[in-house]
């Protein structure tokens, strides 16, 4: 976060300057010598500080957390393990209630009585394949019973295979399309539903770096994030009078479960990994689903109400 960019005033050596997004700049009709106005510190504004290693814990601004989301009710897809997981904990510690998604129902159910002792929120998993459209409105069907409305989606399940485009044949494309776009697709569909009828909601795609360009051996993988890309800026466009904003989040190199799980096949361990991406990767470190579960839960609070059709980086400058 930039210290000198707060939208309406912008923070400088101390003093406040109104309607400026650079220290100490005033652009607007009624300039004035005397616009400084002191900062009052810390109630307003939360720094977020980030060194090369380990990231630090966030301060909290003023009194709006916990409790960010309190009242609200969010699907996630693909939130039983690695970033959906981590996504899925901080909703629930934000005050929101949970249905979740997922193919792991061991995992799923567990999960979501651990949400419920942890932070006293309510959670339901619901087990299913959402390459079936029947399971993607289930979802949505399921939160709108529970809860009497859907006020966010995340959609976050997705596989990522390696293989080339040369490298790929028809049954591995239309499996990584299937869950990756297609249930994307879906459930968004089923969500906006629901939205119109109460008033609006946020949607938020989990996207990637490989989404913008593709990468060696990610050839359908990175198709299916592009798709994903397209599918955000059209909700955004299409229903932003409904009050429905739609969002994506690129997602940088995250050591999650299933990039772990990967890697060992390849022989790399956590250590080399770590070593690759202080090299990599401008910021000095991998990310970490804490670090996506921040920009989530920034897109579902109402503090974003007027952000939609935007792409959120949280990448550490790596797709730079």
């Amino acid at each position: 976060m930039d210290e000198g960019n707060f939208g309406e005033y912008g923070c400088c050596q101390g003093r406040v300057y109104r309607n400026t997004g650079h220290p100490g700049s005033w652009n607007g009709p009624n300039r004035r010598a005397d616009s400084e106005i002191p900062v009052r510190r810390p109630e307003f504004f939360a720094v977020i500080r980030i060194g090369l290693g380990k990231p630090q814990k966030v301060m909290a601004r003023g009194d709006s957390m916990p409790g960010r989301l309190k009242g609200k009710s969010v699907v996630i897809t693909g939130g039983t393990k690695g970033i959906g997981k981590g996504i899925a904990r901080m909703i629930a510690a934000e005050g929101a209630n949970l249905v979740i998604g997922g193919r792991n129902e061991r995992d799923g159910r567990k999960f979501v009585d651990e949400i419920s002792s942890l932070y006293g929120t309510e959670a339901v998993f619901i087990h299913g394949d959402l390459s079936q459209v029947a399971n993607c409105r289930k979802l949505m069907d399921t939160c709108v019973e529970k809860y009497g409305k859907i006020d966010g989606l995340i959609n976050n399940a997705g596989i990522f295979p390696r293989a080339s485009l040369l490298e790929t044949d028809e049954e591995l494309y239309d499996r990584i399309f299937d869950v990756n776009a297609k249930s994307a697709f879906f459930c968004s569909k089923y969500a906006v539903i629901a939205m119109k009828k109460s008033g609006g909601g946020s949607i938020i795609h989990m996207g990637s770096t490989h989404g913008y360009k593709g990468s060696e051996r990610l050839a359908a993988y990175a198709c299916s994030k592009g798709a994903l890309h397209t599918l955000s800026k059209h909700i955004a466009g299409q229903y932003a009078r409904d009050r429905i904003r739609s969002n994506w989040i690129t997602v940088g190199w995250v050591a999650s479960e299933g990039e772990m799980e990967l890697l060992a096949k390849e022989g790399t361990s956590m250590a080399e990994l770590e070593s690759i991406a202080k090299e990599a990767i401008p910021s000095g470190r991998l990310q970490t689903n804490e670090d996506m579960a921040y920009g989530v839960i920034y897109l579902l609070s109402d503090e974003s109400s007027q952000v939609t059709g935007t792409d959120l980086h949280i990448t550490g400058a790596f797709n730079l």
